[in-house]
Formats: C-alpha cells, structure tokens, sequence
C-alpha cells in the first residue's frame, strides 16, 4: 500500500510515527486548519471542494490525524489533550504558528474547543461545519460507545465495499488515492479508540467552560444526527457569540454549500 500512496503534502514526525500535513493558499493571509469530522477518510480529499474557494484569502492548511488520510495508524491515545497536542506539534515542526481559525466538522468540534481552552491566543475564530460540542452527547452512555465500538471493528469489511466517494472535486489522480486510503483506513484502531474516549473528551470540554471567540457555525438540517442537534448548535452559537448559518441539507455540508460557504467565511473574517 505504501508504494501507491502518493501523499500530496508533508510527513512529519509527532511521537515517532507520521502525521500528514496539507498546505496551500495565501501564504501571507490568516490561517484556516481543517479538522475532519469522526472516521473522515482523507480530510485533504474531502475538504477540498471547500477549501479550493478560499486559497486566494486565506492559508489553507488540513492536519490528517492519525488514522486519517495519509498518517500513521497505531495506537495513538486518544484523549482530547493528546489529539490537540498532536495536531500542534505537526504545526510546530513545519513552523505554523498561529494565531489559526479553526475548521471543525462534527466530533473534532470538541478538539477545536479544547484547543482555545489550553491555547486560547493561538485561536482567532472558529469556523464550525456542523460541528459537535459537549451538549451533542448528553444522551450518550457508555453501553452506547461500546455497541458502536464493536461494529465498527466487525463491519469494516463491509464499510470497504458500501462507502462512495463523495465529492466531485477531486481529480481522476485525486479519487484513485481517496479509494486506496478507503481500503486502508475505513474504521482503523484510530478511529475505534477516539469513538471510545468521546464521552470522557466531552466531559473535559464541557467542565472547562465556555469559549468565546469571532465564530461562524454552519448547521445541518439534523438529517441523521442525535436527537435535539439545531438546538444545541443554537445554544452554542449563544454561548460563544457567533453566527449562526443554517442549510437544509444533511452533515456533510461543505458537499453541498460550498460555494455559499466560502462567500460567508471570506465576508465574515474579512472583517475581524
């Protein structure tokens, strides 16, 4: 596998094993680090519909945890502080200091929080797409987190075969590799361990408080999401601050408004 797998940004080395790094875009406006959500293939494939309409205002730059994309897989640890860490030392090392706007999608929403928690003067913004936050757990258990363990380590055979590729931004070149790391990484080890650790994460953001900062949060329909989803993206967008833009379509929204998207975030962070 490693002999076709042609990674389109930087390997670097966080605790011995490689992180992958994508960047691009504006070398001299601010910051934008994509985050993907929970289980994403390859973040530097799939934000790139995204991502591909802002590089003339911003840097773009898309860190691929462990399990994701072209990093390693192994058994990294999973804690909220351990993943924040981890992304900031692949920063580090390439010399990417911030201040950074922050891009969650779904569960890495709690990792952006935390990361203004520990780090607040390296977060300028916030820039959530659909992202999870401490209240999208609340009616979580921990019989819950194991059931899904459990079936993401006995369908990922299954996974392999159903999971499409969804974007159509990418090229022929572009779509072989997001195929060949669906192969790879489709519910790793990573990947079961984070889903393991979420409850315990969520307590951690939520006991530290709230977080304010400039803040766009775009919000899904709900469409397949827990119980209660827009009214906990509505009290978050109160308790941060920020603007709230809501799209009727399901949570992968950078697939379906990206053009609206990119037109909100360089409108809105031009001004701050």
């Amino acid at each position: 596998m490693k002999k076709v797998l042609k990674p389109n940004g930087e390997l670097v080395l966080v605790n011995g094993h490689n992180i992958h790094v994508f960047r691009d875009g504006n070398v001299n406006a601010p910051k934008i680090i994509f985050m993907p959500g929970h289980c994403t293939i390859s973040p530097v494939y799939d934000f790139k519909v995204l991502y591909e309409k802002l590089l003339n205002n911003f840097r773009i730059i898309v860190v691929e945890k462990f399990g994701y994309g072209y990093s390693d897989i192994w058994d990294a640890p999973c804690d909220i502080d351990s993943l924040v860490n981890e992304q900031r030392e692949a920063l580090m090392t390439l010399r990417e200091t911030g201040p950074f706007i922050l891009a969650p999608h779904s569960m890495s929403g709690l990792e952006a929080m935390r990361w203004k928690q520990l780090y607040p003067a390296e977060v300028s913004g916030i820039i959530g797409i659909d992202m999870a936050n401490p209240m999208s757990f609340n009616e979580w258990t921990e019989e819950q987190i194991e059931k899904t363990a459990k079936s993401m380590e006995s369908q990922r055979w299954l996974a392999r075969l159903l999971l499409r590729v969804k974007s159509t931004s990418l090229t022929t070149e572009e779509y072989k590799q997001h195929k060949l790391l669906k192969k790879r990484n489709v519910f790793n080890k990573c990947t079961i361990n984070e889903a393991k650790e979420v409850l315990k994460n969520s307590k951690i953001v939520e006991e530290a408080g709230n977080i304010k900062c400039p803040s766009l949060l775009f919000v899904s329909n709900g469409e397949g999401q827990e119980k209660g989803w827009i009214q906990y993206q509505e009290q978050l967008a109160l308790d941060m601050g920020a603007k709230i833009i809501k799209y009727d379509c399901n949570h992968c929204i950078h697939y379906h408004k990206s053009e609206e998207m990119a037109k909100e975030i360089i409108e809105y962070f031009a001004n701050k």
